[in-house]
């Protein structure tokens, strides 16, 4: 009876933390250029020849990434850097340019990041996969070296897929290495930086998670009364990811707690 108690009141813990984060200031969209419909913006966007690089194409968000970039057709040209070349049979990505890098000697491969001008890096791992050194050096060090070499090589734009919570200044510590690599990043001063802090992902994962798919289970009835509360679909995330590349922010720096990111990837009659 205690631990079932026990595990109740985490739960209510943990979904009143969630409602606060919701609530807070940096919850809201900022001010975006709306002479023209986001369509439109679109077509105007393309005209500019931008292009992009995604890391990390080979996780949940990278993939769908790229599958909704290539579906919009956007840039000029879309380049993956990851550690592996993917395979696609699919037509639609027969001008995706592939840079194969190994992320302990990114110093090698500095020219896979020259010249792009947007960077979308979705790299991300968990302690319980790669224990606590592995998800320091994948979530911090290659994303801090990443967003480096992108600045040094040109990079204006970079997006960064964080985590709900993420707090430098965390016990935790997921959340405290998603916050200092937020920090950290945002130290190269990019002439635009985008940070996405998502709640819990829905989407079909390719490798099992027992701990998040018994979060979701516990929590479905708040999830489905409270659609912005606790998870956000993968495909609503990397859709507010594209869109806000798109619209013409006012701010240097960008913060999309997960209520934004709801409302940012619902823009221009897009479904989430």
């Amino acid at each position: 009876m205690f631990g079932r108690w026990t595990l109740w009141v985490s739960l209510l813990v943990l979904v009143a933390a969630f409602f606060q984060l919701q609530n807070s200031p940096s919850a809201e969209l900022p001010s975006y250029r709306m002479d023209k419909d986001l369509p439109a913006q679109e077509e105007d966007y393309k005209k500019m020849n931008r292009s992009c690089f995604i890391l990390g194409a080979t996780g949940e968000s990278g993939s769908e990434l790229l599958r909704e970039i290539v579906k919009r057709q956007l840039f000029s040209k879309v380049t993956l850097i990851s550690r592996r070349k993917l395979p696609f049979e699919d037509e639609t990505y027969k001008d995706v340019v592939q840079e194969v890098v190994d992320f302990e000697k990114l110093d090698d491969y500095a020219a896979a990041f020259q010249g792009h001008d947007v960077g979308f890096c979705c790299l991300g791992t968990t302690k319980g996969k790669s224990g606590e050194a592995g998800f320091i050096r994948v979530d911090h060090d290659y994303v801090l070296k990443s967003a480096q070499l992108a600045k040094a090589g040109g990079c204006k734009h970079f997006s960064l897929e964080s985590s709900r919570g993420a707090d430098k200044g965390s016990s935790f510590l997921y959340l405290r290495v998603k916050g200092e690599t937020e920090a950290e990043v945002g130290e190269l001063e990019f002439e635009r930086y985008s940070i996405y802090r998502p709640a819990m992902l829905l989407c079909d994962r390719k490798e099992a998670r027992p701990m998040e798919w018994m979060a979701m289970k516990l929590l479905a009835p708040i999830a489905y009364t409270f659609p912005t509360a606790i998870s956000v679909p993968v495909t609503t995330l990397v859709k507010a990811m594209v869109n806000n590349v798109v619209l013409q922010g006012d701010q240097k720096t960008e913060l999309f707690e997960n209520k934004a990111i709801h409302a940012l990837g619902k823009l221009g009659g897009t479904k989430g």
